[in-house]
Parts: structure tokens; C-alpha cells; sequence
């Protein structure tokens, strides 16, 4: 298998965690072919005549899922919630207060999308979608979920960031995927 970690970015990451990464990222290409495919048919369906009602519920389920998969994702890459650009020109204990806080923040927004992300997945199932009658909670529990990831992601960057320093290594690439 092609390594998903950028070799820059390997001392902010835990080998125990690529697996995760790896189906997250499968997970939500999954959920974004099927968002499209589903666009598609419902796109078909209307123009000849038979709409499928139901199908405009599945669409916005595989919207959701895969858009808090991707969430997760770029949080681990560092692709998302990041202030790169400021805390690239820092170096010593400035960076390490940067970039420390910066986790925080994100671990913070993890925890309240664990939080107020279960209360409205338990309130999804007092309201319902048309015309299957399903409850909407279906569609809110990747938020909780997704915060789950974000805190594990933001707890394993701000470990290793302070065990190892956030700085990369200067002669490694960073490639594509990072800042």
C-alpha cells in the first residue's frame, strides 16, 4: 500500500492511526460517488417524468456522510482548520504556542460537535423526512462521529507536536496534500 502520510508531517502522526485515515478516505470517496450517482438519477428520473421522491433523502445522506468524513480526514492532513501560513515563518516556542493552540481551538470544535452533534441526533428522532417518514437522526449522527475523529486527530498532533516539535523536517518535500 502507497503511504497516505506525507513524509514531512510523519513525526505529528501515529503509525496505529493510517488505518484509520485510509478508511475514512475510502469512506468518504464511497459517500462522494455515491452523492453524484444519486444526483445523476434523480437529474434522469425527473426529466422522464418519474421523479423518485426518496431518492433526493439518500442524496442528502451521502452528502452528509461523506462531507464529515472528509472533515476528519483533513483535519489529520492538515488540510482544514489550519493557520499555516503564519505559523510556517515561526520557529522555537512562538511556533510550538502556535501551533499548540491552534490544536486546541480544533479540539475544542471537535468537543462541541461531539456534544451538541449527539443532542441533535437524539432530537432527530422526534422529526421525520418526507415522503419515507425516516427519522432525520440518520442524517446527524456522522457529527458526532466526526468530532470523535477530530479530537483523536487534534490530541495526536498536539502530543507529538510536543514530543517532537511541529517544524518538519527542512529537506523533506511536503508534497501534495499538506498546507
Amino acid at each position: 500500500m502507497t503511504e497516505l502520510v506525507i513524509s514531512r508531517d510523519r513525526h505529528l502522526k501515529w503509525r496505529s492511526l493510517d488505518g484509520v485515515e485510509r478508511v475514512l478516505m475510502i469512506l468518504c470517496g464511497i459517500f462522494l460517488a455515491a452523492f453524484a450517482t444519486s444526483v445523476f438519477f434523480d437529474v434522469l428520473t425527473r426529466e422522464l417524468g418519474a421523479p423518485w421522491l426518496w431518492l433526493q433523502e439518500v442524496t442528502s445522506a451521502f452528502f452528509t456522510y461523506g462531507i464529515f468524513c472528509g472533515t476528519a480526514v483533513a483535519v489529520r492532513r492538515q488540510d482544514h482548520l489550519q493557520l499555516s501560513a503564519l505559523t510556517e515563518l515561526m520557529h522555537g516556542r512562538m511556533r510550538t504556542i502556535f501551533e499548540t493552540s491552534n490544536r486546541v481551538v480544533i479540539l475544542l470544535v471537535g468537543a462541541g460537535m461531539v456534544v451538541f452533534g449527539w443532542q441533535n441526533f437524539l432530537q432527530g428522532f422526534h422529526s421525520f423526512r418526507m415522503p419515507s417518514m425516516t427519522p432525520i437522526a440518520y442524517l446527524y449522527w456522522p457529527i458526532p462521529v466526526c468530532g470523535l475523529f477530530i479530537i483523536l486527530f487534534s490530541v495526536e498532533q498536539i502530543v507529538n507536536g510536543l514530543k517532537n516539535g511541529y517544524e518538519g523536517h527542512p529537506e523533506s518535500p511536503r508534497g501534495t496534500g499538506g498546507h
